[in-house]
């Protein structure tokens, strides 16, 4: 599978935003993403962003644009996107303090994982724990 041999991801979550600069302000300042590229038209809409977390990226952008996926993509509901994170608590509380609504606190679930769960301002809902799908364990 091409670029799974250098470690890099081979999936990328992509979810459309009302307001995708406010988005990009949660997902970094609430959930500590770190921006790694926003691309906006003439207007200033984002065109196209990328936030990385841990080796794992969202891709983002606005609604309404033109385009197969933006027409793909025009009646979608919200979006869920897990999120692997060492300290779940902290994590949480950085949320909670930039205002991001918690879902459920963090939580030991049955299968080992710690795990909590945030919905973003326009509703994608964002889970955030310590289990790793795939990894040797």
């Amino acid at each position: 599978m091409a670029g799974a041999a250098q470690g890099v991801p081979t999936m990328y979550p992509t979810v459309l935003y009302d307001d995708a600069k406010a988005a990009i302000r949660t997902l970094t300042q609430g959930f500590g993403f770190t921006e790694e590229a926003v691309h906006e038209d003439e207007d200033g809409s984002v065109v196209h962003a990328e936030l990385s977390c841990g080796n794992g990226r969202v891709m983002l952008g606005s609604k309404g644009r033109n385009g197969v996926f933006a027409r793909a993509m025009a009646g979608a509901g919200p979006a869920g996107v897990y999120v692997v994170v060492d300290e779940v608590d902290e994590h949480c509380a950085r949320a909670r303090a930039f205002g991001v609504e918690i879902l459920m606190e963090p939580t030991d679930q049955d299968h080992g994982s710690r795990d909590y769960m945030a919905r973003d301002a326009e509703g994608n809902v964002w889970s955030f724990g310590t289990y790793a799908p795939g990894a040797a364990g």
